[in-house]
């Protein structure tokens, strides 16, 4: 009995540890994974070759490298809204960074490094349409939002239900807004500014960012709760990507002519 005992044992261990080398147990070893949106252009997105590109995706691998990985360790993993947290408690990823908004709620089940990316609400319209200039000019507009943003219950809140029933159109993702924008089914769409920059991106001269931002959005690097050592060494690794130019060189390569709305990175929040 002593023996089998002691083999189940022996098994545990072996699978516990197995387990940390998957998800990179120390600095350097194993894989880090990390979790970040697959459908986001600019931000988050899986290529039809299978590699990732986005912004999220370069500030990821620049901390991995710093934190000692090499290309081929690191892991992406597709974190939508609803999982982002569980994944980090769970152990499932090392790190999120996945448009991932600082907010006092979440700090409370996952620590957060950075913000390495401030944005807000905006709107993006047809290139030729000078009507919209902010949020007040969506009043009598039609304007497409995604089913389950906050970004559109933000619209709602402040022109009211009767706008709601008139006004608004929600699809199951920003992608889908932006056929009906380009045909002039709707006037407007209505997200982060990131979000819409990548998306415009896409179509070069087609749509304009208004760049007038009605909230603010602090996009930090999600990572487990009370983990004080890997966040100040993401950190740094994020205060030396901006200090060496990595970090503007990104924005540029993924948001194309809307890269002038991210020129400043943000200050590295310690607490």
């Amino acid at each position: 009995m002593r023996v089998k005992r002691a083999g189940t044992v022996l098994v545990a261990v072996a699978a516990m540890v197995a387990g940390l080398t998957a998800c990179g147990g120390g600095s350097g070893g194993g894989k880090f994974v990390v979790g970040i949106k697959f459908d986001q252009p600019g931000l988050g997105q899986k290529q039809p070759d299978g590699s990732f590109k986005g912004f999220d995706v370069d500030v990821a691998r620049y901390v991995a490298k710093e934190l000692g990985y090499q290309d081929n360790q690191i892991e992406f993993k597709e974190a939508i809204s609803a999982n982002r947290e569980p994944f980090i408690q769970q152990g499932q990823v090392n790190i999120v960074a996945a448009t991932y908004s600082i907010t006092d709620d979440r700090k409370k089940k996952i620590s957060f490094a950075g913000p390495y990316l401030i944005t807000g609400q905006d709107v993006l319209t047809r290139a030729d349409d000078t009507t919209i200039n902010g949020e007040e000019d969506l009043r009598n507009k039609k304007v497409c939002g995604a089913q389950g943003s906050s970004s559109p219950k933000r619209l709602v809140d402040k022109f009211g239900e009767a706008w709601k029933s008139q006004y608004l159109i929600e699809q199951q993702g920003y992608g889908a807004c932006l056929p009906l924008l380009e045909n002039k089914q709707v006037d407007a769409i209505s997200t982060d500014a990131t979000i819409l920059a990548g998306f415009a991106t896409q179509s070069p001269g087609k749509f304009r960012l208004v760049g007038k931002p009605f909230s603010e959005e602090k996009y930090g690097i999600g990572l487990k709760l009370d983990d004080k050592d890997t966040r100040e060494k993401i950190n740094k690794a994020l205060e030396k990507m901006y200090a060496d130019g990595s970090w503007k060189k990104a924005v540029d390569a993924n948001f194309g002519e809307f890269g002038k709305f991210f020129t400043t990175p943000p200050a590295i929040e310690r607490y």
